[in-house]
């Protein structure tokens, strides 16, 4: 009876390995991509309505020095630039749909500005982080190079990731949390609704 008791509790535990090892199987491993478009406020607000992001954290990218904060970055002396951090889950949603919709929803022709946001901080850039991310990045800025959408010249920045640097809690989620307030009713709303309108089939429901 004892032997037979082994046995048997042998078998449950193979059986509950092979269980667990097929749940990890199935589950998919999230990406990450980083991309400055402007303002964090606006890109996070449109980055988090898309359907198979996972999460969206406004932060600092791009420099060298450590830690920095909001009022070094507003100093426009720094190398970092207002970003998104972006994880997301490449079975609902690919990076070049996240691309098409980075370049869709800011000018990547203005040079260090998006509106009155002026500055080196502001500036157009994807931080790519691997040579696959690296590679659709610059086809399809050159394909949009090709298609003439905009009658000035691209100046998007690719470059490779370094650091990120979360920004401070008051810009995370600010749209959400500050309705009142006039520059997410003048700049945020209406790209957001802009936004919606287009990419309808990639809101989350």
């Amino acid at each position: 009876m004892k032997f037979k008791a082994t046995i048997l509790l042998l078998l449950n535990i193979i059986l509950l390995h092979q269980i667990l090892s097929s749940q990890n199987q199935n589950e998919t491993k999230m990406e990450t991509a980083t991309f400055g478009s402007g303002c964090f406020w606006c890109s996070e607000a449109i980055f988090d309505l898309v359907d198979g992001v996972v999460d969206v954290i406004p932060g600092y990218s791009g420099g060298t020095e450590p830690n920095p904060d909001y009022d070094l970055i507003c100093t426009g002396t720094t190398l970092y630039a207002e970003v998104i951090q972006i994880e997301f889950n490449p079975e609902i949603i690919s990076f070049d749909e996240l691309l098409e919709i980075f370049w869709k929803t800011h000018n990547p022709t203005t040079l260090n500005r998006q509106g009155a946001d002026v500055g080196p901080q502001y500036r157009s850039v994807i931080f790519y982080h691997d040579e696959l991310q690296q590679q659709r990045a610059v086809h399809f800025k050159e394909e949009l190079i090709k298609e003439e959408i905009w009658p000035n010249p691209i100046v998007t920045e690719i470059s490779p990731f370094t650091n990120f640097y979360e920004a401070e809690k008051y810009h995370i989620d600010f749209y959400k949390n500050n309705p009142a307030n006039s520059y997410c009713n003048f700049v945020i709303t209406p790209k957001v609704e802009k936004f919606e309108k287009v990419f309808s089939k990639k809101l989350k429901k």
